[in-house]
């Protein structure tokens, strides 16, 4: 059974912070492959994620100096 977008968000989110189990990873490749809004918000999450990262490598930086 595909996930809602609903779901589908909540897997995406609930991904970056751990490794989904394969029906999960499945059920969500399926669904993003059919889903423009979707994609959106992964690649939205992706960008966030790595902004974050930027930010706290450019913070330790500035610690140490």
């Amino acid at each position: 059974m595909m996930p809602s977008c609903k779901e589908t968000a909540r897997l995406l989110s609930q991904g970056a912070d751990r490794e989904l189990a394969f029906g999960e990873r499945l059920a969500l490749r399926v669904h993003l492959a059919i889903c423009r809004g979707c994609r959106n918000v992964d690649a939205q999450i992706r960008f966030l994620r790595r902004a974050v990262q930027a930010l706290s490598r450019d913070q330790d930086q500035s610690d140490t100096a």
